[in-house]
């Protein structure tokens, strides 16, 4: 997933930054709640990790500026508060979930995980096209049987891919999901990525079709 993780400790946006980046996501950082909010406006995150105590406007002020213009990202909120009211308030403004500090890795990571699930309109973990298996919660995935060996960004290209089975998906949409915006992005990075891709799943694989000039469609059967 793309995340963009609004954080103004510096030494826990890099561990969680590095915890998400080794999970296969894409992170990118703001500190600031200003930022956020034109963050989000302008790329396609698929979460939102939310901290509460920002410097400029709190994190519930940023909650409701979202929500009341639309916004539908999933929101995961992050808190030093063990006040029950300031969870209501956070859930009531249209969080998603709430974590609080300190936690453990883990659960983010499983919350992360149960989030992006429920933003794809899908609570199960299992994708199954043909003899492919994709398991999002443990990042496990195998052809007919056959474990694949998946570097980070190959498995963000093929969850965005098989999660839209049968669907064009354009190459800018996968650089957006795959990519952070402060990461150098070669011209051809995606066919790169696609191209391995294709060697692992084999012939016995889902097939990854090129849509010239679009993207790429992984088959739905």
């Amino acid at each position: 997933m793309r995340i963009l993780m609004v954080e103004d400790d510096a030494a826990l946006a890099r561990s969680i930054a590095a915890l998400l980046r080794a999970g296969g996501h894409a992170v990118d950082h703001s500190a600031s709640g200003e930022e956020a909010l034109g963050l989000v406006s302008a790329e396609p995150y698929a979460l939102l990790i939310l901290d509460v105590g920002l410097p400029d406007i709190d994190g519930f002020t940023v909650l409701e500026r979202l929500r009341r213009r639309g916004e539908k990202v999933p929101v995961l909120m992050l808190t030093a508060r063990d006040a029950l009211d300031d969870r209501v308030r956070g859930l009531d403004l249209g969080a998603d979930d709430y974590l609080r500090k300190p936690f453990d890795p883990a659960e983010l990571e499983a919350r992360v995980r149960a989030l992006g699930r429920r933003r794809g309109g899908d609570p199960v973990p299992v994708v199954t096209i043909g003899a492919l298996t994709l398991n999002r919660s443990s990042g496990a995935a195998e052809v007919a049987g056959r474990a694949l060996d998946l570097r980070r960004r190959e498995w963000a290209v093929l969850d965005a891919l098989a999660t839209r089975a049968g669907q064009v998906v354009p190459r800018e949409l996968l650089l957006a999901e795959v990519f952070g915006y402060d990461e150098p992005v070669g011209p051809n990075a995606i066919e790169v990525h696609v191209t391995r891709l294709r060697g692992k799943l084999g012939a016995d694989g889902p097939q990854i079709r090129t849509v010239r000039g679009v993207g790429y469609m992984i088959d739905a059967r």
